[in-house]
């Protein structure tokens, strides 16, 4: 059977070579005679699988000393909740609303205290990241949230915002482990590994230790306290383990592809290949302002809803499929994460170049 190319923005394409390992394994992991869904989260097969992937995913992030890696269940939507649940002891946080996940925390944060909009790219419907070298931020602010790469909209922080020195919040789902960052200018950096790295229904949660207390909120669910999850190992109820087993081949697969700055070029040389197109299109046009153009998820409109639907129908008869742009925004989306090949994009703007002749 052939695959398609699968431009969803979660839960998205995952390497073929990883799907493969795990077809292999999946009646027998490695001489058990079960597969890793099957086998106890206690027990010291699946701990060294657990083990070997946040050993690889520090090595891949360079992720350092006193940070905690937590792998969570709840997805980012439980941390909307669970950043200020934790780290709001002033009931004071200060968001910058890029779009429509950021506005989800920032709406979330406010049930916890004061939630101050600082920025926002709301006026153009998100299809900009504002200037945030300057921001108004609250002197009593417990922290600075940011969502850095915005899934629906196709823009990206190229800088990270001055947040005067208070600590930084990132939900990073949409651009996690496509490229290298520097992890101690964040407090706590979380994606959902659903569009990135693994299959849907686990977040990865990267929290600075002196973060981690038995200080907060009254109420905070114990299962949803960073400390909880850090003094148990991610062991604090029974983990994902069939995700985490996955998100560790793909780690896997990430150094031998050469590791994040590879991956860098790889992701700027595969989304040139698209907006390149674009910039040139008369049938297409690109959403976003160049300069905060993601390199993981591209919008694009023709202009005109029938089309755009028009196409969307004729692409997923070809294989290119999910190209459909979210339900708030309409058009056209493709995301183009790691795992996706650059033959998938060239072979994607070849049918768009074609459907422009052909639509004229």
């Amino acid at each position: 059977m052939k695959r398609v190319y699968n431009f969803s923005a979660g839960p998205a394409v995952l390497p073929e070579e990883v799907l493969r390992e795990i077809s292999e394994e999946m009646m027998d992991y490695r001489g058990t005679g079960m597969s890793v869904m099957e086998m106890s989260h206690r027990s010291g097969v699946f701990d060294e699988i657990l083990q070997t992937a946040e050993k690889d995913f520090r090595e891949l992030l360079k992720v350092p000393d006193n940070y905690k890696v937590l792998f969570l269940q709840g997805g980012a939507h439980l941390q909307f909740a669970a950043v200020p649940m934790n780290l709001m002891k002033n009931r004071v946080a200060d968001y910058i609303v890029t779009g429509q996940w950021a506005k989800r925390a920032y709406e979330e944060a406010k049930q916890y205290g004061t939630a101050n909009k600082i920025a926002s790219s709301e006026d153009q419907t998100y299809s900009y990241i504002p200037d945030c070298s300057d921001l108004p931020v609250s002197g009593n602010a417990d922290y600075v949230y940011i969502c850095e790469n915005n899934t629906i909209y196709g823009t990206k922080f190229k800088t990270l915002p001055d947040t005067k020195g208070k600590d930084l919040v990132a939900d990073v789902s949409s651009c996690f482990l496509s490229e290298p960052v520097d992890v101690s200018r964040y407090a706590v950096m979380y994606g959902g590994v659903q569009k990135n790295i693994g299959p849907a229904g686990m977040v990865i949660a990267v929290v600075r230790e002196d973060l981690i207390t038995d200080d907060v909120l009254p109420g905070t669910p114990t299962i949803m306290k960073y400390k909880t999850q850090a003094d148990t190992g991610s062991l604090y109820n029974t983990p994902n383990c069939f995700c985490i087993y996955t998100c560790g081949k793909v780690f896997q697969w990430l150094k031998k592809m050469g590791g994040l700055e590879v991956m860098k070029r790889k992701n700027e040389e595969k989304a040139a290949v698209l907006y390149d197109y674009l910039d040139s299109s008369r049938l297409f046009q690109g959403t976003v302002r160049k300069e905060d153009r993601s390199l993981m998820n591209v919008p694009f409109v023709t202009g005109d809803q029938k089309l755009d639907a028009k196409f969307v129908r004729e692409a997923d008869e070809a294989g290119f499929v999910n190209l459909k742009g979210h339900r708030s925004v309409g058009g056209m989306r493709a995301s183009i994460y790691n795992a996706m090949p650059r033959e998938g994009v060239e072979a994607l703007v070849a049918f768009m170049k074609k459907f422009e002749e052909e639509n004229k």
